[in-house]
């Protein structure tokens, strides 16, 4: 579109284009990087070659994204800006050249929206930004949606006109799913003795509130011993979080949170003040038994709850002396709290799995796609059907493809639907699946089997929200949500070309691990009644009972097919019992399927090692060729030298003789 002049045209444009800075201390690939972005029409607002050049500017300029070298001039290296970027929401992406593992590890728990490796191509850039700014555009989403639902949960609970011990409960138990805990502490600052309160999680839906009484027991020690240890603890005024030696250290100043950790297993805490008519303070205290599990998001989150923290607070509080001992409850939430909906069939108490339900209430209310990895029968197509069913999506259709399962000839026309006459044999019209799931929920099973071809379709209903019907003139919009699941190593499949890096990056935006049965044995017992009651039922007889050797057989068994195969094992102990008790487990059959326990599926591969893999599989693709027509070189798009250092520093050669 023309503007009626030059300046103004420049104005316009420059309110248009994405701001970028580059951190990066090799002039000649800083250069060719600024090159490459100002050509697809970003904004570069310039080079810096340290942290510090980077903080000055970005204090001028608040950039949209920055490109961070690893290795930088100066005394600080660009994993620690990149923290500092992290905390100001400010989207980067990591450049890399031969890094160790340890620093790549290092770097991936800022992180990142994405990494390039150097040399790299004008294309590698721009799909790797472009996948950037998308996954920003939805984290942002998610840290709203995420202060929106809990902002309408405590309301909720304020709303109820809970007893005390209730609402506590019930406010641990809608937090959980945004600030993960294990122990809760709450209570006023006081001068002369300790009545705080504590609500522990026993597992996914049982939470116990912990009396000051009941904590001097836990402790082996005396309420007057615990009110001594309290008023010998410093009490933190400003937000704060404690980890690793910053945690050591705080317990010589607040021997209180020492005690806690000792008889909890504490391992991080998050304390958050918050002022009550301006002379109180209460103070919430999150207690994790992970290492690093708080971050300055959480912080955020609660500032920007805080005046309906203290709308709680005053609720609880209004009609009470605060002093007032309580003893140990044990309380269910009400129905109207009621939060265990949405995970039925999905059955498991162990702390693995309590994992997996935190990050199915978080993810649930957003758009956000969803990546669910796993081992086969882990139950992937489960937490998909929880995810729909807690989003305000779940009036709509859950449509599920095995993508698997689809042959390639049907596979465009079954996804997106074709018009009357558009082929030989299309007598009729036929709705797709996604058109089905208009408003809802689309389930895409191994997604890891679905082919190239098919993929660049899907990238592009995700990227323009439209599908166009197989001899249709029209694309038709559609509101979908993509939850995709797969038992294949991605990264590993991108690396050997087999699976397209943008897409993956488009459904990684949260991914959700199924931990494998082998890892959580403890909920074998539950899962092996509940299908023993199930096919006991099914086939018209008596529950039997399952014997403590048969219960031993089971849990000494590492179950490499998983939940199925337990499933499997359990219906046909059934039909083989006589009376009313399974003496006797046959995993012989099992042990025939699977001869070999699986090795870990999804090992994180670094930058380099993905390298290697990729080379390697364009080099065999090639037989070997390296120049010319056809070589590889030609296909990675490389200069031949350039290949043959990197397969000299790879080690690659060994593996092709």
């Amino acid at each position: 579109m023309k503007m009626v002049s030059e300046n103004g045209n420049k104005a316009v444009e420059s309110t248009l284009k994405k701001r970028i800075l580059i951190v990066e201390d090799q002039f000649i690939e800083a250069h060719d990087l600024q090159l490459i972005l100002e050509k697809a029409n970003y904004d570069v607002l310039g080079i810096a070659r340290s942290v510090d050049q980077a903080l000055e500017q970005i204090l001028i300029e608040k950039p949209d994204l920055v490109f961070v070298d690893i290795m930088l001039k100066g005394s600080r290296n660009g994993i620690e800006l990149a923290h500092i970027l992290k905390e100001n929401h400010i989207g980067f992406i990591f450049i890399s050249a031969n890094s160790s593992k340890s620093i790549l590890d290092k770097a991936k728990t800022t992180q990142p929206f994405g990494f390039i490796v150097k040399p790299f191509r004008d294309q590698d850039v721009l799909t790797t930004l472009e996948i950037a700014f998308y996954r920003q555009e939805y984290s942002l989403e998610t840290q709203l949606m995420q202060q929106m639902q809990l902002q309408k949960n405590i309301t909720a609970i304020i709303n109820l006109n809970l007893k005390k011990e209730e609402a506590l409960l019930a406010f641990g138990k809608v937090v959980q799913a945004f600030i993960s805990f294990d122990y809760l502490e709450v209570g006023f600052v006081n001068e002369t003795h300790y009545d705080n309160l504590g609500i522990v999680r026993k597992n996914i839906d049982d939470y116990q509130i912990i009396s000051p009484l009941k904590l001097s027991q836990i402790a082996a020690i005396t309420t007057k011993e615990l009110d001594e240890t309290y008023k010998k603890s410093k009490i933190d005024v400003e937000p704060v979080i404690y980890s690793e030696e910053s945690l050591i250290n705080n317990f010589q100043a607040a021997p209180i949170k020492g005690l806690i950790a000792h008889n909890f297993g504490i391992k991080s805490y998050l304390v958050f003040p918050v002022s009550i008519a301006s002379i109180q303070k209460f103070h919430f205290t999150f207690y994790s038994r992970n290492f690093n599990i708080y971050a300055k998001e959480h912080l955020n989150l609660l500032s920007n709850l805080e005046n309906i923290l203290s709308q709680l607070i005053a609720k609880l509080y209004a009609e009470e002396d605060i002093s007032l001992s309580l003893k140990e409850t044990i309380i269910k939430i009400p129905k109207p709290i009621k939060t265990a909906n949405g995970f039925e069939g999905i059955i498991g108490n162990s702390s693995q799995m309590i994992t997996v339900f935190d990050y199915i209430r978080k993810v649930a209310p957003s758009d956000t796609s969803v990546l669910v990895l796993g081992e086969s029968g882990t139950g992937k197509e489960k937490i998909a059907q929880s995810i729909h069913a807690l989003s305000p999506r779940k009036e709509k259709p859950l449509v599920i493809i095995n993508c698997g399962a689809i042959p390639e000839n049907l596979a465009e026309s079954l996804l997106f639907g074709h018009e009357r006459g558009a082929f030989t044999g299309a007598i009729d019209k036929r709705i797709g699946k996604f058109e089905l799931a208009d408003g809802g929920t689309i389930f895409l099973d191994e997604i890891g089997e679905m082919p190239l071809e098919l993929q660049v379709k899907l990238l592009r209903v995700l990227q323009e929200r439209e599908i166009e019907r197989i001899g249709s003139i029209s694309p038709i919009k559609i509101d979908v949500r993509i939850i995709a699941a797969t038992n294949k190593n991605l990264e590993e499949e991108v690396a050997a070309g087999r699976f397209r890096m943008d897409l993956y990056y488009r459904l990684h935006v949260f991914p959700i691990l199924v931990p494998p049965l082998k890892k959580r044995k403890e909920d074998i017992p539950e899962l092996a009644q509940h299908f023993i009651t199930v096919y006991s039922e099914k086939m018209g007889r008596k529950i039997p009972i399952l014997s403590d050797f048969a219960l031993q057989q089971i849990m000494n068994y590492n179950w490499p097919g998983n939940i199925r195969e337990l499933e499997h094992v359990i219906q046909r102990a059934i039909l083989l019992t006589d009376g009313n008790t399974i003496k006797d487990i046959e995993i012989s059959a099992s042990l025939k399927m699977h001869p070999e326990q699986l090795s870990e599926s999804f090992s994180i591969k670094t930058i380099l090692e993905n390298e290697r893999d990729y080379i390697l599989y364009i080099l065999k693709k090639c037989n070997g060729k390296i120049s010319g027509t056809g070589g590889a070189a030609e296909i990675l798009d490389i200069h031949p030298s350039t290949l043959n250092s990197k397969i000299k520093k790879l080690e690659i050669k060994k593996e092709l003789n």
